[in-house]
């Protein structure tokens, strides 16, 4: 069913909001809320209403009741100034007050990939090696198609929070099942174990998984406190191990702000062990999970030659399973990489590559938030701004923990879009992977998107933040060096714009206005700088 409003679309099956052709990203929560709303849009509902619909019963504070319905305002563009959608009812509840109407789904969009010949064979078209099995054969392995995971249910260890605990476990299985990285157990089959045992070696028996997360939920005076580890099956080994607080009074928070939080450190984890684990394999003994992930190991390095090595593993990934979505959008990336930073006299020509690979993505698997992400970045490079916000919208829609969905979004916003929703995009993506590897690339975005809001201090700062990371490329060392001078700090300007010709000899202003978009004003500004600082 669609709930139809003003220019926005809210499709009750599918869980997407829309507003004209773009996906907006919207809180699963705040999703039935507004849901509820515009089913009752007839009457004024109340607190009670709204905590038996929307909250299943469990009590809430007045704080938490009032930030969603804030959330589902700024979802429809609306505000508790002007209760333009939503209008609050003193003493009583709130009423959506739009002219709504209820309609039939469209077709789902498609995105058309390039009509260029690809540079690499129709993988669509290869066949498995002989000895590559069946998927049903090899989902039956450890080492299967991709990587494995149970979360078990976490262990109240107080009276009244049974309710909390088992919320986290299932807010934790829902949230790394989205980003479709990883085969995860159902909720189910966890909990049918609630009481058998902890061990992460005979869960691995039980569930046939790779990795475990146990975790317990434990109060300590007037703070809760969430104790979790992940846990390798085979040999128990615990790789990744935390505790998260939050004051009791704020306990609803466990089942928001905590999940996130375990969700994006559980992914991170995972895969930083399965790139070091497929490194130490030898090349030709590598499936296409495996393939992958030494494809990542190389991607991150971000040199030309470890960029085209990682080529390699993605499209040797590919030929092993045509249908593995996360291989295309790796595939896509090292072309973007290429187009943008190591082959920028064939940027057309890496354009359409990554491109064509980010659409295969899209085709293998329309769910996956990567190949959104990818098709995104690729439409960026061709200059198609509105389709590039589209398609990351639909990325962060499928999967909220979606890191690189939120920076990739801010990357573009700050140049040519909304550079407040820049700062806030870039600063979900950093709470989100505090330790990623293109953190130079985010604070890099946070600083273009404060220049552009006239915030100078803050982006030099920022911009310098970005340089001094790992990874930073000759773009990131120029905008900092642009950005420096513009604030007045010559000095530091001058040792980036010296960082800027080491990189690359003969680099020069009209290489970074040709890497990015940048609007008329800002151009202006930034080739006075150029000259100042000695890379006009």
């Amino acid at each position: 069913m669609l709930l139809l409003f003003e220019d926005y679309v809210l499709d009750v099956d599918r869980r997407e909001l829309r507003r004209g052709p773009c996906l907006l990203p919207v809180e699963p929560q705040v999703f039935d809320l507004l849901v509820f709303l515009i089913n009752n849009r007839d009457r004024v509902v109340s607190k009670d209403d709204l905590l038996a619909s929307v909250w299943g019963g469990r009590t809430v504070s007045e704080s938490t009741l009032a930030s969603r319905i804030n959330a589902a305002r700024r979802a429809v563009g609306d505000s508790g100034e002007h209760q333009r959608l939503i209008r609050t009812v003193l003493r009583k509840g709130f009423r959506f007050i739009g002219a709504a109407r209820e309609a039939q789904r469209s077709p789902t969009p498609t995105y058309c990939t390039s009509p260029v010949e690809p540079s690499q064979p129709d993988f669509a078209s290869a066949d498995r090696p002989a000895n590559s099995g069946s998927v049903a054969e090899t989902q039956m392995s450890r080492r299967g198609p991709r990587a494995s995971i149970a979360i078990m249910p976490f262990q109240a260890t107080w009276k009244t929070a049974g309710n909390f605990a088992d919320g986290l476990s299932h807010d934790v299985i829902s949230g790394l099942a989205r980003l479709r990285r990883l085969f995860v157990i159902a909720r189910g089959s966890t909990f049918a174990l609630r009481d058998q045992t902890s061990n992460p070696q005979e869960i691995g028996r039980a569930l046939n998984v790779d990795y475990a997360v146990t975790g317990s939920v434990a109060r300590s005076r007037d703070r809760v406190l969430v104790k979790i580890e992940l846990c390798t099956t085979d040999s128990g080994r615990v790789i990744w191990a935390d505790t998260f607080e939050t004051p009791l009074a704020q306990a609803f928070a466990i089942l928001n702000d905590i999940p996130t939080r375990i969700i994006s450190s559980l992914d991170a984890e995972i895969e930083t062990e399965e790139r070091n684990r497929a490194v130490l394999k030898p090349p030709n003994s590598l499936n296409a999970w495996e393939a992958h992930h030494r494809g990542l190991w190389h991607m991150y390095r971000f040199t030309s030659p470890d960029n085209e090595q990682a080529r390699g593993y993605f499209e040797r990934a590919i030929t092993l399973d045509p249908t593995f979505s996360r291989a295309y959008a790796g595939l896509s990336f090292t072309h973007w990489q290429n187009a943008f930073t190591f082959r920028p006299a064939e940027r057309q020509a890496e354009t359409d590559r990554a491109f064509d690979a980010a659409g295969r993505g899209v085709l293998a698997d329309q769910l996956d938030p990567a190949a959104h992400w990818a098709m995104g970045r690729a439409l960026w490079l061709r200059g198609e701004d509105a389709g590039s916000l589209s398609a990351l919208n639909e990325a962060i829609a499928l999967s909220p923990n979606f890191a690189m969905a939120h920076y990739s979004l801010g990357f573009v916003q700050a140049q040519t879009g909304d550079p407040q929703a820049a700062v806030e995009d870039t600063d979900a993506a950093r709470q989100l992977s505090p330790f990623d590897p293109m953190m130079y690339a985010i604070c890099a975005a946070r600083a273009w998107a404060l220049f552009r809001l006239e915030r100078r201090e803050e982006a030099a700062d920022w911009a310098l933040k970005a340089a001094q990371k790992p990874n930073a490329h000759v773009h990131v060392h120029a905008l900092a060096a642009l950005i420096l001078a513009c604030a007045g700090r010559l000095e530091e300007a001058f040792r980036e714009a010296g960082t800027v010709r080491k990189l690359r000899l003969g680099y020069s202003i009209e290489d970074f206005l040709s890497s990015f978009r940048v609007l008329g004003d800002q151009e202006r500004i930034y080739r006075i700088a150029a000259k100042q600082i000695g890379i006009g």
